[in-house]
């Protein structure tokens, strides 16, 4: 162990970090019911190793860190692990460990007991979770990857199912777990691709070998179904919707600002390291994908009435950003413009490090408006910022960062895209030339229909008066968990105003991949990615005259107008009361886009009639996919399986005849 502390001083600190994660998960089970030992004591604990997780991966970015490789005497006698820290793993672990930490301290406050599964219990999956992420970063072969890719889909299952006695909890954990092995059998087959025959699993080995042109694309193809899944792309998100509303609001969190990143890094290693550069078709293919997943889950977004619903559509879009950025970089490295390719894997970078802000914020924001009110349904919400200011004030700034409004961090990465399709006519190829500028619409109508869902989202719960008279009791969260919402919003605030830093720590790793970075602009407080005469931001500035406009708007009205208003009822619009049944709901917000994009939604209303009594309209929107590929898919194994079920005779005599049959056509094939 000298030795390797020594070759890999760092490495071996986050595999200790790992080690220690399990061991607060372990040590929930000493008192399983104890909700104080578990929620003041343990996980406080995971937080500060997260910090330590992060620190090293902070580590791994400095410019004088060289690539760390371990071989750990586990494993298979002639198969053990393999682990590697390098700028990529070292990214993905400092986003893992920093709003990790946010969500563990935030966690602390939030989980109760009579929650379904004992609260030592889940400390477990919890750890154990964050311990498989990071290990996924941290893996150099295919058997430690696929073993620490199976645990982290396990130990999220029983974190989703943590109401396992509600039936639909139980069907939305089964749908994730069956898509995550589903996604786990491309991953397996892609690695099975790229050894090329020498069957070394390392990932070391599947970089030097020598596949032809047609085995290359099969593997890039299915490592984009593969991690595909996870990520939730379009038609591959079906559990996504399920599982995240189903999980506790920090899982949830975990699940979306974490979990789908782990999919964004395997992509990324798959496609950028791991494989030499490819045809052009490989990234106008990831990119299509890309914006039609981002369009997809932000209209899907607009008319949901459920809020963790919208969320976890919102991730849809935002993932659909992510892998459209990936698929310019591909473009761009195929015809070898390398600093255009750094330009795009920059905002991939940025941007996956801010929706890991942002969005764990949103969730845990809803998990505080949940625990509160008893509600997660927004026609029951409204005016909560009276009774719960403090998260009204964090949800605001993730609001705000989400639908990607400066100064805050989600306009910087953003930004940095559309300035890559603005780029994309230096591409040599005519076709390219003329359908690739058409994603800068794509991104514009989603950043523009983002805008549009957070205002619905925020609006509807923090505004307004209250829709049921048990909000008027809500409580503000408690100080824990107000301490992990600042911790989030704080990263929000600062990635925002020093994008300059974002994009040197997001230069480290786009040199190891493409072999180049991004000008980071004239001056320590611009930021100028493609040339300053074009287009340049400085978040700092744009921080100092928000600021000094609003202290001066502030003094200006105190000296002017203080003491010359007057309270008068306000205007009502023509309407007799202001009640809340006059304030706009979720379903009308959401309307002008249910007509605009009517076809993408399957609609079931239920009109009421004339002589109704009591009349109710009710509307419920599906998602088509579920109609079209899942539904007719489901339908066939089952006639297949019914069909198959006759071979289950329940004679022993028949199952010996099959073995001997089976070892029979074993050793003609062998022979």
């Amino acid at each position: 162990m000298n030795e390797l502390a020594t070759a890999a001083p760092t490495a071996v600190v986050v595999l200790g970090l790992v080690g220690a994660w399990l061991l607060v998960g372990g040590l929930g089970l000493l008192r399983p019911n104890a909700v104080g030992w578990v929620a003041r004591v343990l996980f406080p604990l995971g937080a500060l190793i997260g910090l330590g997780v992060a620190a090293a991966g902070v580590a791994a970015l400095l410019p004088a860190f060289a690539p760390q490789r371990l071989v750990l005497p586990l494993g298979l006698p002639d198969l053990p692990f393999h682990v590697r820290l390098d700028a990529l793993s070292g990214f993905f672990l400092a986003l893992l460990g920093s709003a990790g930490a946010g969500i563990s301290i935030f966690s602390a406050g939030y989980f109760r007991a009579g929650e379904g599964t004992a609260p030592g219990l889940l400390c477990l999956q919890y750890h154990v979770f964050l311990a498989s992420m990071a290990m996924v970063m941290l893996a150099d072969d295919a058997y430690l990857f696929m073993v620490a890719w199976e645990t982290m889909a396990l130990s999220s299952y029983f974190l989703v199912t943590t109401q396992h006695r509600l039936p639909e909890i139980r069907r939305a954990g089964f749908l994730y777990l069956l898509m995550a092995h589903v996604g786990a059998l491309g991953i397996l087959l892609c690695f099975g691709v790229l050894h090329g025959g020498s069957w070394e699993m390392t990932f070391d080995a599947m970089r030097a070998s020598t596949l032809a042109p047609f085995w290359m694309s099969v593997a890039f193809l299915l490592a984009l179904f593969g991690f595909g899944t996870k990520a939730g792309l379009v038609p591959l998100h079906v559990w996504l919707p399920e599982a995240h509303p189903a999980a506790p609001s920090p899982v949830s969190a975990m699940m979306s600002g974490l979990m789908l990143k782990t999919a964004v890094y395997g992509l990324l290693r798959v496609s950028l390291d791991m494989l030499p550069g490819g045809p052009w078709w490989w990234g106008l293919l990831t990119l299509a994908l890309g914006l039609g997943t981002a369009l997809y889950g932000v209209i899907f977004a607009t008319v949901q009435t459920d809020m963790k619903r919208l969320l976890a559509y919102s991730s849809i879009e935002n993932i659909g950003l992510i892998v459209a950025g990936i698929g310019l970089a591909l473009v761009f490295r195929s015809f070898e413009l390398r600093v255009l390719a750094a330009l795009a894997l920059t905002a991939v970078l940025i941007h996956a490090f801010n929706h890991a802000l942002f969005k764990s914020l949103l969730f845990l924001a809803t998990g505080s408006v949940m625990h509160a009110t008893g509600e997660r349904s927004l026609g029951k919400l409204g005016g909560l910022i009276r009774r719960m200011p403090w998260v009204a004030a964090f949800a605001l700034i993730g609001s705000l960062a989400i639908a990607g409004l400066p100064p805050l961090n989600g306009f910087v990465s953003e930004w940095l895209l559309l300035q890559t399709f603005l780029q994309t006519p230096r591409i040599p190829h005519a076709f390219l030339n003329m359908i690739v500028p058409l994603g800068a619409a794509v991104i514009s109508l989603a950043a523009a229909l983002a805008g549009y869902v957070m205002v619905k989202f925020y609006g509807v719960i923090f505004l307004g008066k209250h829709r049921e008279s048990s909000l008027a009791a809500a409580r503000d969260a408690s100080w824990l968990e107000r301490i992990g919402l600042a911790w989030l919003a704080l990263g929000c605030v600062l990635v925002g105003a020093f994008p300059q830093v974002a994009l040197d720590v997001a230069g480290r790793v786009t040199q190891a991949l493409v072999g180049a970075t991004v000008q980071r602009g004239p001056s320590p407080w611009w930021m100028a990615p493609v040339a300053a005469n074009q287009a340049s931001y400085s978040g700092l500035w744009y921080w100092v005259g928000l600021l000094l406009a609003t202290g001066a708007t502030y003094l200006l009205v105190r000296a002017f107008y203080r003491g010359r208003t007057r309270r008068t009822a306000q205007w009502d619009c023509g309407y007799p009361w202001q009640t809340p049944r006059m304030q706009d709901s979720a379903e009308g917000f959401g309307q002008p886009i249910r007509h605009l994009f009517g076809p993408v939604f399957k609609i079931e209303r239920e009109v009421p009639l004339p002589t109704d009594a009591a009349p109710k309209y009710r509307i419920q929107i599906e998602d088509r996919f579920w109609a079209a590929c899942y539904q007719p898919l489901g339908r066939l194994l089952q006639r297949i399986t019914e069909r198959m079920a006759v071979l289950q005779g329940g004679r022993l005599a028949v199952y010996l005849l099959y073995s001997f049959l089976t070892l029979i056509f074993l050793l003609v094939c062998v022979l």
